[in-house]
Order: structure tokens, then sequence, then C-alpha cells
């Protein structure tokens, strides 16, 4: 076998694993993410500069064979933090980037909002939580063959969060500024989103939060769209 022809079938199989990847989502989520592909050049050339900086990092652990593991740093951990925490790992499948795995956490603890839920559950992410509690915690299903992710509201430092050896995406002015270093991260950046809680019990509410839940999964969808 020729190496041209070993090429061709390399590319072949690999474009069978992300349609396979693409095919397991459940079926309202994927319509929605084969949408985003088309808004990608809605994205400003500045905002791209900081995205291609989360690009290079992933990049970089892919040639040296590191898990790549992001965490999503806001302060209540509870809209930005979960958006960017979900949408990044659906891109990473989509994509078919492997050895990704996403978390979020604050700089301080409190629950997650169920604005939030409602703009996620809407893009076809099935949520469930059986615990009754100021904290609950909620699994994020995205397809039969995904495992749920879980979501609840955590310090940055959680146990349940990677501790050293992670890229940290502060999501929030706020979170940015108060955390210029964050211990065990070999990467940061930050990558502001404006806040939907501006518009808690509004007209605008539902429009404010599914808004931002767009505009993240578009940037994260950009990234993992870069990674070759």
């Amino acid at each position: 076998m020729t190496i041209k022809s070993t090429l061709i079938l390399f590319c072949i199989f690999s474009l069978l694993s992300v349609q396979a990847q693409k095919a397991n989502l459940n079926s309202d989520l994927l319509k929605y993410c084969s949408s985003l592909s088309s808004e990608l050049i809605q994205i400003p050339s500045d905002r791209k500069e900081y995205l291609n900086e989360l690009v290079s990092y992933i990049t970089e652990q892919q040639k040296t064979q590191k898990a790549i593991n992001l965490v999503f740093v806001c302060t209540s951990n509870s809209r930005r933090s979960h958006m960017a925490q979900v949408w990044s790992q659906i891109a990473s499948y989509y994509y078919d980037v492997k050895n990704v795995s996403t978390f979020s956490g604050g700089t301080e603890k409190t629950k997650v909002n169920k604005n939030a839920l409602l703009a996620l559950e809407k893009t076809g992410i099935v949520l469930q939580s059986h615990q009754q509690s100021e904290n609950p915690v909620w699994l994020a299903s995205i397809g039969v063959k995904f495992t749920p992710m879980v979501l609840f509201s955590k310090v940055y430092t959680d146990s349940t969060n990677p501790s050293q050896n992670f890229g940290a995406v502060m999501v929030c002015a706020e979170a940015n500024e108060s955390c210029p270093i964050v211990p065990g991260a070999d990467f940061r950046i930050g990558l502001p989103y404006q806040d939907p809680k501006a518009f808690d019990n509004t007209p605008q509410q539902n429009e404010k939060y599914d808004e931002r839940c767009r505009q993240i999964a578009r940037e994260m969808f950009y990234v993992f769209s870069q990674i070759k």
C-alpha cells in the first residue's frame, strides 16, 4: 500500500469516526450543534485572538500526548462556567477531539441557576436531578453512548476538579481579576462573558440566557473546530 493510499484511508476512517460521534448525540442537540458551524464567522477577530490561545494550549497538549483538562472558573459557578463546561465537552465530541475532560468551579459555592439549566435544556440536553437540597446535583445527558456530565456548584479547588496539569479559563471579569494565579494550572486565560443574571426577573430573561448559552456554545465550537 502506498503512502498516498494510506493517507486516504486514514482520512476516510477519521471522517467516519467524527460522523459516528455526532450520530450519538440527542437528535435535537445534534440539530442545534449542526447550526453552530455556520455561525463561527460571527465571532469578532479580536475575540478569536483569545480563543486561539486556548486552541494552542489544547494542540500542545495533544502533541505531547497529555490529557486535556479544562476548568472553567466564574464567581459563583452557577451560570456561565457550567455552560462553558458543558459546551466545551460537547464540542470535543462533535469534532472528535480525544482525551478531553471539562470541569467548572467558582470562587464561591452557590447552586446551578435554574435559568441557565433551562437554556441548556432547550438545546436538546436532558437534565435530571434526584436531590432535594440547596445545591442539587444535576446530570446532563447528551446522548445514550455518552456518560452524563455532573453539574453542581463548587469552588474551583473542589476535590472533583483536577489540582494540577489543567487549563484554567476565567469566564467572568470578577474571577479573572480576583484570581491572577490559579494554583496547579499550567495554562490560564481570561475569557469573560457578560452575565445573564442582570436580566433575571425581566421580560428579556429567557432571551438573554439563550443568547449567552449560544455565544458560549459557538465559541467553544470554534475552538475545537480548529484542532487538527
